[in-house]
């Protein structure tokens, strides 16, 4: 089986090198290099190119692929051209198709707030508009009839479009997370948080809260990491001894997970509703903006807190989201395509 993943995410990086482990063989594409370096298998630098040669490149990777390739896994939403002619170029050539919905991409306003999350906020933008969503969920789903979530927040947008839906928990690299337990012995403890999207993710409120922590006397240090590799960003998170991921969503991320399997206390706001729906035992620690400020005042004042829910968090993952194990999950989904 031959797999291409396209056409941008580390994610999608982690998941082909775990189905590689597994032997699949499967190539991580990026269209364009990020403005923080992630490293694919293949990178098309459309950003070198004028207008002309960008589409010139498509059409040639396309012609290349469809010739290599046997399974075809775009990730948000995203496929060889934006208006997803090449779907039909695809189809006609038999080849078996998968969209993976990220999040952002799928994320609508009008969803969200009647899953009764108030707090909840959506990327703007003239792509983002849910007019905008619909009708790329209506073209997708129109050639592709398997798409993948990581959790059933995402489930709610895209259940009425496509036939057959999969969950498939995110993945993580245990090899390259090793754990770093916050010390108890530790008085003055670090706190991080690495926003993607301040306002998604409601940085504002962590800001509130940090600042009154302080105006209290409360004895911690605070720093927002951004704008890193993503291995720089690794070797930061583990100095941390809390860390705060988003408190609007009501489902965990990414950031959450690399957090837990480097053995912190991860403080990130789980819907009740959403809870039963995760792996049992869920570490996380949920704060929303209401209670943000209590919540990081008693990881200050509790080390043994703080050393009991980062190991925790290390074993969930290990037992959960370990990379090679969501690889065999997802070589089961390629077969049923």
């Amino acid at each position: 089986m031959r797999v291409l993943h396209l056409p941008v995410g580390r994610q999608m990086i982690e998941m082909c090198e775990a189905l590689r482990s597994i032997g699949v063989r499967a190539t991580s594409c990026h269209f364009r290099q990020r403005s923080v370096p992630q490293h694919p298998d293949r990178c098309l630098h459309l950003e070198r190119l004028s207008r002309r040669e960008r589409l010139q490149a498509r059409e040639q990777w396309l012609s290349e692929a469809v010739q290599r390739y046997d399974v075809f896994h775009f990730h948000f939403g995203q496929t060889f051209f934006e208006d997803h002619s090449d779907l039909r170029y695809l189809k006609r050539h038999g080849k078996k198709l998968i969209v993976q919905h990220r999040g952002s991409d799928v994320r609508m306003l009008s969803v969200a707030r009647t899953a009764d999350n108030p707090h909840v906020r959506v990327k703007s933008g003239r792509r983002r508009s849910e007019e905008a969503i619909q009708r790329e969920l209506h073209i997708l789903s129109g050639y592709i009839d398997h798409a993948i979530v990581a959790d059933h927040e995402l489930l709610a947008y895209i259940k009425p479009y496509y036939k057959h839906i999969h969950l498939l928990r995110q993945s993580v690299t245990l090899s390259k997370f090793l754990p770093a337990y916050p010390a108890l012995s530790k008085t003055r403890p670090l706190i991080l948080h690495a926003p993607t999207h301040e306002y998604v993710k409601g940085t504002e409120y962590v800001l509130k809260a940090v600042a009154r922590l302080k105006a209290r006397g409360f004895d911690f240090e605070f720093e927002l990491v951004q704008d890193l590799t993503h291995e720089a960003a690794i070797a930061r998170y583990r100095q941390a001894d809390i860390i705060i991921d988003q408190l609007l969503q009501g489902s965990c991320g990414v950031f959450s997970l690399e957090g837990m399997a480097l053995g912190k206390p991860v403080v990130c706001y789980i819907k009740d509703e959403l809870l039963p729906t995760y792996p049992s035992g869920l570490p996380l620690i949920s704060a929303s903006p209401a209670n943000i400020y209590s919540t990081l005042k008693r990881l200050i004042r509790h080390p043994e807190l703080r050393s009991r829910a980062g190991r925790a968090g290390r074993r969930y993952i290990e037992q959960y989201y370990d990379a090679v194990g969501r690889a065999r999950e997802l070589k089961k989904i390629y077969d049923q395509l």
